[in-house]
């Protein structure tokens, strides 16, 4: 089987796996949560995307094509950065969901991108390059990219009219 051929069977793999999982387990609880909580426990998982970095760290990865590993690091540092912003931010609540907005944003451009730039650098075909950082793309990115999926669907989902009672019975004390 050729390197393409395991990376990408990897690949839809590990977004299969994910999504089983998320289905099973994760959305569930997410859903059964606070807004903020749910959003603070994405957040918690993205706040770990400085580790992206470690494209640009030289002997860690191969030659990987500068045009993928250097935007990759860097917008992944970006959307890290921010979750953690979110994250510092969670008793400043305008603050807090502005984070979270432009955490999810920039860091789902950053994965689109990132496979854009992938198959225009011919990746799965450098695959072994990619040493230990192999685990990345394989099995970290197709979890944060569903998060960013849910992140935005919990965004976006009408809140029942219990928390919507709540919060504005909060607001008003």
């Amino acid at each position: 089987m050729s390197p393409e051929t395991i990376f990408n069977m990897h690949l839809i793999l590990g977004y299969v796996a994910w999504l089983l999982c998320f289905r099973a387990y994760l959305l569930p609880r997410l859903k059964s949560m606070d807004q903020v909580e749910a959003h603070r426990a994405i957040a918690t998982v993205h706040s770990f995307r400085f580790f992206g970095l470690v494209f640009i760290l030289p002997g860690v990865v191969g030659n990987l094509p500068a045009s993928f590993a250097t935007f990759a690091a860097y917008w992944d540092l970006a959307t890290g950065v921010l979750a953690i912003l979110a994250l510092l931010t969670v008793r400043i609540r305008p603050l807090f969901w502005l984070f979270v907005v432009a955490f999810n944003l920039v860091g789902v451009i950053d994965l689109i991108l990132d496979y854009y730039h992938a198959v225009r650098v011919g990746l799965p075909a450098l695959a072994g390059q990619l040493g230990t950082t192999y685990a990345i793309p394989i099995i970290y990115v197709p979890v944060l990219m569903i998060t960013h999926f849910v992140a935005f669907y919990l965004l976006l989902r009408p809140q029942p009219k219990a928390v919507r009672a709540f919060a504005g019975h909060a607001a008003a004390s």
